[in-house]
């Protein structure tokens, strides 16, 4: 049986453990909705390219809004992991994706942290109850995938193992949906969660047009960008699939189409020289610092106009 120690609503203290991209949004994310935060990661250079990280996400992060308090001075940086996580009210790890690494790294969080506060990890795709093997208390070990960039896309997919407690998941849910993201509580444990399956689908779909030479990269960014991208931001595959059965709905849709296409392939190529050369041309016209300036900036007005602000 666990119980927290801090109400949801109530936290004020987070750690941040493992300072990547994934990390560092996390952090920024954090910062931006008022919470004090240490971070901690092994690498020598981490504290410098985090203050980086977060000074390049700070503008876009004001754009949106900042909740009072918010601050990039509330941040600090600890030189060990048991300072970084001795007085927390939750903590995210966002570790490389590793399950030895992962599975350690959860074990010596838990065994630093307050008894009465929940650890979330944010990994792409292992299972919760393979992570938390090691742990001692894996009962308050929650898997917390966020998108990337977590200061900017709300999503956070959360789901216990086979040893967390049912007030544990519960408890995240409340403290994400808090912190201002848009969580999906899952029902069962799937490797890679719902949304990077979707995501991995379509990715292989577009390996193998672009392997079979049967479109281009810019063909394909082209479809997505103009086409079902443009709708995706209210309407998911379920409610598209749904209008395209008219006044007869999905039962028609149904109906007339099955329950797909018979047009793609979910298996993945071999990543050839050739398709790799492709990949890689197709996507690198553009400074990465250009795209993701880009991208934040478009994501925001996608946002705003989905809420209906002007």
């Amino acid at each position: 049986m666990w119980e927290s120690s801090v109400e949801p609503a109530a936290v004020r203290r987070v750690a941040c453990v493992g300072a990547g991209v994934i990390g560092g949004g996390w952090v920024a994310h954090f910062l931006a909705r008022g919470f004090e935060v240490t971070a901690w990661d092994p690498a020598p250079d981490a504290e410098a390219k985090l203050r980086r990280l977060v000074g390049t996400a700070w503008p876009t992060l004001v754009e949106l809004g900042l909740a009072p308090g918010a601050s990039r001075d509330r941040l600090t940086v600890p030189e060990t992991l048991a300072e970084a996580v001795s007085d927390a009210q939750f903590v995210q790890e966002s570790a490389p994706e590793n399950l030895e690494l992962k599975s350690d790294l959860l074990a010596r969080i838990d065994a630093a942290a307050p008894a009465g506060i929940v650890v979330g990890s944010s990994t792409s795709g292992y299972r919760m109850t393979d992570m938390q093997a090691a742990a001692a208390r894996p009962e308050r070990l929650v898997v917390g995938h966020p998108f990337n960039p977590p200061y900017l896309l709300p999503l956070v997919e959360v789901v216990g193992g086979e040893r967390t407690a049912a007030e544990a998941v519960r408890w995240a849910e409340e403290f994400y949906t808090h912190a201002g993201k848009t969580v999906i509580v899952m029902d069962r444990e799937v490797p890679g969660f719902i949304a990077n399956r979707l995501q991995e689908a379509l990715w292989r779909e577009a390996l193998h047009m672009i392997d079979a030479g049967e479109a281009t990269v810019d063909q394909i960014e082209t479809a997505v960008i103009a086409g079902p991208g443009l709708r995706w931001p209210f309407h998911g595959p379920c409610t598209t699939f749904h209008l395209a059965g008219g006044e007869g709905g999905m039962a028609h849709a149904l109906d007339h189409f099955g329950v797909s296409y018979p047009w793609t392939r979910l298996a993945s190529p071999e990543l050839t020289d050739r398709l790799r050369a492709s990949l890689v041309e197709g996507t690198g016209r553009r400074s990465t610092a250009d795209l993701v300036a880009e991208r934040d900036r478009k994501v925001i007005a996608v946002l705003r106009a989905v809420r209906g602000e002007s």
